[in-house]
């Protein structure tokens, strides 16, 4: 199915027998909210685990920007001294 649009998917999933359903036991996501919540209904049993690669990619964006703030912060300084 195209898209990720929260009812479109769960009215899809929701097709699959509760039984089924509640066989799901985890569930990867990534870190969008939406799915998040078609997890939750569709697969209420599931443990939701954040897919790694989005984690290591937040945490590499937020180093990084330390890193060029740092660095403009040490140019400030030189240019000050």
């Amino acid at each position: 199915m195209k898209g990720t649009d929260v009812h479109t998917v769960t009215s899809v999933l929701l097709k699959l027998s509760r039984r089924r359903r509640y066989q799901v036991r985890e569930i990867t996501l990534d870190m969008a909210p939406n799915m998040e919540q078609i997890a939750r209904i569709c697969f209420p049993a599931a443990k939701r685990v954040t897919d790694r690669f989005h984690v290591q990619k937040l945490a590499y964006e937020a180093v990084q920007e330390m890193r060029v703030k740092a660095r403009w912060e040490a140019l400030d300084e030189e240019s000050t001294q």
